[in-house]
Order: structure tokens, then C-alpha cells, then sequence
């Protein structure tokens, strides 16, 4: 699969000391690549340097292996949706969608067919004579992406097009937003800072923090397997535990897992919710108060106090009966990520936290 849009050592530095620096990327020809981070992580600015909106400091933008860094938007084969849908309102919908085509003097035959074919990938046949006013803000989302495609772009550029709908039509969208881009075959580069939001329609995110890349992998990855402490904890839920490494395994108090990233020393071990289990061995395992079980659709959250602190474990919807406030049970992890650690204090010697439901409940069983 061929290169289509190829960004090296791009750089742009606002005066603040915000920005990008020496980013590098290639999209294959079709992907479907998100870039993702928290607000101020540069996701936006390579975003728009590739669009033509930002003049980079310096680097490379190729499309299909021609650069375009001296070319304005317009003259760019690329084509930009944005949150704030930028729809002509004095138009209707046909004249928004053929607007651009009017300018290249093309047949109005021609026009007609392709604004047809816009709105039917869209599913918005029959919208032609309505004004953007009298649509809703997903149906004006359609419109501004149909519009886009309608400029034939071989990258087609998202800078966080859902995020000012409500949550259902945000799914709604982003699942069509996928099947039009698996059906015609498009490459995308899109921009969000929801994380199931990318990982639901990414072939490959780039995790992005401070103007720097810090995991570019598939969507199983970056959640299973994060590449640095940002990752894991950026990504999803995770529960964060003090460990110790050698060369055989990694401890966590009475647990111990293989050590198949070969740190010695003090770790951090994160754990996934859905990753602790509950054991019945008295000689394994942490001991764990419930403080509270929070139904969350198909499944529930478990809010646990343990000697070395707090933790969350996700457990199926019918089993959360189960799951009393203030039982203890025993519990360990079915698997973990571990993370080189400076400056702490070595597993054997960690101080046990404060379990606020344990002592409570001592404290009434003396009474």
C-alpha cells in the first residue's frame, strides 16, 4: 500500500514555547489515522499545517509524493471538516454542496449527479432545498462532511467534527463517518481528544502529548500494550501500583508476574479494571474492601480500598449483585504493565495506606 500523505520533521513553535517539534508521520493510501492527546498537544496545529492553515516553522508535507507546504488550502488536494460546520446559511443545502463545482464551470447535469450521490452516502437524500437552520447539528455535520468529499480530496482532514453533538449522535456519526471511509476508500486524518472516540474508528493512533509523539500503533495496542506512564494513563482507565523488578519477575507485595520487560528495580505496575480477578488462595492475592458498586450499562464498576490503595475493577452486569459495600474479598491481576520508577521507596519497605472502610469496621467490631 503506497504512501499518500507523508509529514517529516514538521515544526511549529508559538511564542508561548507551545507547538510541534521535528513530527514525523506517513498515512498509507485508505487509512484512517487519529492523532490524540489533551488540549494544547499540538494534534490541532499538524492538523492544519497539513491543510494549509498554519505555515510551519519547517519540515516536509507530501501528498502522494509532491509537497505542498507553498500551496494555500485551496490549491491543496486536500479537504477540511471542522466542528463548527461552516455552512453558508443563505444557502440551501444543493447550493452549499455545489457551490465549489459552480466555480469550476462544471455541467449542471454533472453537479446534480454528484450532489445526489454526496447526499445519498450521507443519507440525506430529499434535503436539497432545506437551509442549514432548519437542520439539526448532526444532519449539519453530514452536510459539511458531503461537501468535503465533493472536493475529491486524496486526504481528507477532521479536526474534531463531533465534538459539539450530543453522545448517541456522536456514535451514530463517527460509525457512518467509518463506513463511508472503508467504502470509498479514503485516507483521513482525523483530530479528537475522546479516547473511544479514536479507538473505535482508528486503523493507527498517534498519541500526542506536549508537541511530541509519544505511541504510534493500532487501537489494540495503544490500549493493551501503552509505550510510556502518558499512554497508560491517558488511555482508558487504569489503576496505578507500586512494584519491584528483577530479573525473573516483577512483585507486587504477595503477587508476581513474569518480567517481560526486563527492568530492575521499582516499578510502576498499572492495571486494567476489567484485569483484576477475584481469587479464593488465602495465601495469594491482596485483601480488598468494597466501598461502592456503580452500574455503567453492560457493566459495573467496583470501587475497592486495599492496604496499598485504591483501586477500580470492572465486573459483568449480572454479577455485580454479587458485591456487597464494605465485604472484603481477595483479588489479583489476570495481567499488567509495568513502568520503570525513580526515587521511590523500595517494595519491601512500603508503607501500608490508609483504608478508611477497614477501620471503620474494626473500630465498630471493638464496640
Amino acid at each position: 500500500m503506497s504512501i499518500r500523505l507523508s509529514i517529516t520533521e514538521l515544526s511549529k513553535v508559538y511564542p508561548t514555547g507551545e507547538g510541534v517539534k521535528r513530527f514525523s508521520l506517513d498515512i498509507k493510501n485508505g487509512e484512517l489515522v487519529t492523532l490524540l492527546g489533551p488540549s494544547g498537544c499540538g494534534k490541532s496545529t499538524v492538523l492544519r499545517s497539513v491543510g494549509g492553515f498554519i505555515d510551519p516553522n519547517e519540515g516536509s508535507i507530501q501528498i502522494d509524493g509532491t509537497e505542498v507546504n507553498h500551496l494555500p488550502p485551496e490549491k491543496r488536494p486536500s479537504a477540511m471538516v471542522f466542528q463548527s460546520y461552516n455552512l453558508w446559511p443563505h444557502m440551501t443545502v444543493f447550493d452549499n454542496l455545489a457551490f465549489s463545482m459552480k466555480l469550476k464551470k462544471v455541467k449542471k447535469s454533472q453537479i446534480i449527479e454528484k450532489v445526489n450521490w454526496a447526499l445519498t452516502l450521507v443519507q440525506l437524500q430529499g434535503y436539497e432545498k432545506k437551509y442549514p437552520t432548519e437542520l439539526s447539528g448532526g444532519q449539519q455535520q453530514r452536510i459539511a462532511l458531503a461537501r468535503a468529499l465533493l472536493l475529491e480530496p486524496k486526504v481528507l482532514l477532521l479536526d474534531e467534527p463531533f465534538s459539539a453533538l450530543d453522545a448517541k449522535l456522536r456514535h451514530e456519526l463517527r460509525e457512518e463517518l467509518r463506513e463511508i471511509q472503508a467504502k470509498q476508500q479514503l485516507t483521513m486524518l482525523f483530530v479528537t481528544h475522546d479516547q473511544e472516540e479514536a479507538l473505535s474508528i482508528s486503523d493507527r493512533i498517534v498519541v500526542m502529548n506536549k508537541g511530541n509523539i509519544e505511541q504510534v500503533d493500532s487501537p489494540q495496542n495503544i490500549y493493551n500494550y501503552p509505550a510510556s506512564m502518558f499512554v497508560a494513563q491517558f488511555i482508558g482507565k487504569m489503576n496505578f501500583l507500586q512494584g519491584y523488578a528483577n530479573s525473573e519477575k516483577i512483585s507486587i507485595h504477595s503477587l508476581a508476574y513474569p518480567n517481560l520487560t526486563q527492568y530492575n528495580g521499582n516499578v510502576t505496575v498499572a492495571v486494567r479494571p476489567e484485569d483484576i480477578v477475584i481469587v479464593n488462595d488465602a495465601e495469594m492475592g491482596l485483601d480488598a474492601t468494597i466501598e461502592k458498586v456503580m452500574m455503567l450499562g453492560h457493566y459495573a464498576e467496583v470501587s475497592l480500598y486495599t492496604d496499598y490503595g485504591k483501586l477500580k475493577m470492572f465486573v459483568e452486569r449480572n454479577e455485580m449483585s454479587q458485591f456487597k459495600v464494605f465485604d472484603t474479598i481477595r483479588i489479583a491481576f489476570s495481567t499488567i504493565q509495568a513502568f520503570p520508577e525513580e526515587n521511590t521507596t523500595h517494595i519491601n519497605e512500603l508503607p501500608k495506606v490508609q483504608n478508611p472502610i477497614k477501620e471503620e469496621n474494626e473500630r465498630y467490631e471493638k464496640v
